[in-house]
């Protein structure tokens, strides 16, 4: 039973009583109903209210699962685009194949070792010498490298 029921329950109960409004008893039980009548319209205010909040709540919970899945999304995908520009990553070795002119075994080195000029082949121990002259005029691959 609500707070004003159970309010408009006395209210009925005083009047049942008859009591005798200009006694002290009668105006102050008038009076402490009265009171309990408007606190219980405030009670009544304050649930609607809360409803009100949390219906708000709600929605802007709603809004913000929304803008939090928009963003992870939008995360994602700049994951995937810096995925492929780590391809040419500095941090990555790059390995070239080269073979040696005398056995033709193909060596695979890292930029590093190509770096050093010149290795000797492990197959036939053939020294390898790498002319890096003209590297840093580019290739023609289109790689602007």
């Amino acid at each position: 039973m609500s707070v004003s029921k159970q309010v408009a329950y006395l209210k009925g109960l005083a009047d049942g009583l008859e009591l005798d409004q200009e006694s002290k008893e009668g105006k102050l039980i008038s009076v402490i109903i009265d009171v309990l009548d408007e606190m219980a319209q405030e009670v009544e205010d304050l649930q609607d209210e809360v409803l009100t909040l949390d219906e708000d709540l709600c929605a802007v919970d709603d809004d913000l699962e929304d803008l939090e899945d928009l963003v992870t999304e939008c995360l994602l995908e700049d994951d995937e685009y810096d995925d492929d520009d780590d391809e040419y990553d500095d941090d990555e070795p790059i390995f070239f194949e080269v073979k040696c002119p005398s056995c033709n075994n193909e060596i695979t080195v890292d930029a590093d070792v190509l770096m050093l000029g010149e290795i000797e082949c492990p197959n036939c121990s053939e020294k390898l010498e790498f002319d890096l002259d003209g590297l840093d005029e580019g290739c023609d691959c289109g790689c602007e490298h």
